[in-house]
């Protein structure tokens, strides 16, 4: 299922005009929300969905509705009331308690595609933006606004979105960031787990490895780059390529240490280091540095403590680890400090 918006925008470029398609966005919630605000999908007049705006219980009625945009060229609002006992929400027993209202428009040629063009562009190319679209009143045609914002600096997974007056019209404001991106040194067996956990959430991966029998295209089909070169000449890649995380994986004291050596001066926001912490000491000295002098906040052993000692369970709980980092969140149960999302 392709979830996040530069491969929805990417699924659906191809396909733009060869069946007809609508988006929806969730531009208000009141209570709780299985999606955040700002969250999209795409419905085509086949049926195909790319995305989701809920835990999969309304988009079948959105789809529905969605049809009459199609035939009709005319946008529209939706709302679901988890809390109506007379609303659909309610009486499927399913929901989180709240009132979600979505935003569905046309997308044509007339209306520029609502510049989903532009979007999918600046997040191909690593660049953040801003997306304006007018929620009330409603343009009947449909419209939706990107601008760019090279300066801008952030991960897809913390996309903030707001509603904002602009001339007496309310806009939802939705920042736009590309994927995070995070380099596997050393292409083994165990880091296979690792790349397909971070592809299926969306994220860019580049392996590196420069031993001939790892990382071999037909075990990681879709990343982003594998790559072959010498320690040294990374620097340079993670910089061009605004790499977020670094995780050292080889295997090998000897080649993550090079790695870290030439990366130690990077401020990314993981560093992970694979293997018990004396490992961690033999690659910070073969590296001739220390956790002081690495500019990047270094982990070692990754992962957080969930459990199990597989390929699979570990690149769960390193995934785990970098997301929450990413998003700035502690990694603790919802359940220990409250509701905000059911």
């Amino acid at each position: 299922m392709v979830t996040d918006l530069k491969n929805i925008l990417n699924s659906w470029e191809p396909l733009k005009d060869k069946q007809e398609w609508v988006l929806a966005t969730l531009y208000q919630i009141e209570g709780s929300s299985y999606r955040k605000l700002g969250a999209m999908m795409l419905i085509s007049s086949l049926g195909q969905r790319l995305g989701m705006l809920s835990g999969g219980c309304l988009e079948a009625d959105i789809q529905r509705h969605a049809k009459q945009v199609m035939s009709t060229l005319t946008s529209k609002t939706i709302s679901y009331d988890a809390t109506d006992e007379d609303d659909l929400t309610f009486q499927l027993g399913i929901g989180c308690g709240g009132i979600v209202h979505i935003l569905l428009q046309p997308i044509h040629k007339a209306n520029e595609y609502l510049q989903l063009e532009h979007m999918r562009k600046a997040l191909n190319d690593n660049i953040a933006g801003h997306y304006l679209q007018q929620v009330n009143p409603i343009i009947p045609s449909g419209c939706g606004e990107f601008a760019l914002n090279a300066e801008q600096q952030g991960l897809s997974i913390n996309r903030k979105a707001q509603l904002i007056e602009i001339n007496d019209a309310t806009f939802l404001d939705i920042s736009i960031y590309p994927a995070p991106h995070i380099l596997i040194v050393g292409g083994g067996a165990d880091a296979v787990p690792v790349y397909t956990l971070a592809k299926q959430l969306g994220w860019s991966v580049t392996v590196w490895d420069t031993r001939p029998a790892n990382a071999k295209r037909q075990y990681f089909t879709n990343a982003d780059a594998i790559l072959r070169s010498k320690p040294n000449q990374l620097r340079e890649y993670c910089i061009e390529n605004k790499v977020d995380a670094v995780v050292l994986m080889a295997h090998s004291v000897e080649l993550d240490a090079s790695v870290l050596c030439v990366l130690a001066d990077i401020a990314f926001k993981y560093i992970g280091l694979l293997g018990p912490k004396h490992r961690r000491a033999q690659v910070l000295t073969q590296a001739n540095t220390s956790l002081e002098k690495v500019k990047s906040p270094v982990f070692g052993p990754v992962g957080l403590n969930l459990g199990g000692d597989s390929p699979e369970s570990i690149a769960l709980s390193l995934i785990s680890e970098i997301h929450a980092v990413f998003s700035n969140k502690n990694a603790t149960s919802l359940s220990n400090w409250g509701n905000e999302k059911c």
